[in-house]
């Protein structure tokens, strides 16, 4: 079964070229959101938990899985998928070179697991307009396939491109 994508195209500039024009890419749109309190409920009418237990339960694993990351593990969350922490830095022209002022910040890497990986080659993606699109008269009918692609891609849509790739 497909699952829809609604995506819009958005101008985008090379940092590392400013002088030449931005390229457009495509953005995933949301539909929304799922907040804590909807999720809990929404496990608890799916199980024999109280809602305080789905609270207590999500707790301990954030609690869990910041204390495995802070001591350098991966953290592995089955079928959801694994967690483990990612360094930006400048770089240096040796191993000799390379201190750890270099290093400007962590962030935390997310792999999906098998599920979720599952989810991303069923995929099919249709366009929408953006109040700015719409009105620089930009959108409408590019006689492409709105579902063109589906089936996943190897690229992070809502981010740039790297251009250093």
């Amino acid at each position: 079964m497909a699952m829809t994508v609604s995506y819009s195209v958005v101008p985008r500039k090379n940092p590392a070229k400013k002088s030449e024009p931005a390229k457009y890419y495509a953005q995933a749109q949301a539909s929304g959101e799922l907040d804590f309190e909807e999720l809990c409920e929404a496990i608890t009418s799916r199980s024999t938990c109280t809602e305080t237990d789905v609270r207590a339960a999500i707790s301990g694993i954030l609690y869990e899985v910041k204390r495995a990351l802070k001591a350098g593990r991966i953290v592995r969350l089955g079928d959801l998928g694994s967690l483990q922490i990612g360094l930006n830095s400048e770089g240096a022209t040796s191993v000799k070179e390379f201190t750890g002022s270099l290093i400007k910040g962590a962030h935390i890497i997310f792999r999906p697991g098998k599920t979720l990986a599952e989810l991303m080659k069923i995929l099919s993606y249709q366009q929408v307009l953006t109040r700015a699109v719409a009105q620089s008269g930009a959108g409408g009918d590019s006689g492409d396939d709105p579902d063109k692609g589906s089936g996943g891609s190897g690229s992070d849509d809502d981010e740039a491109p790297d251009p250093t790739v």
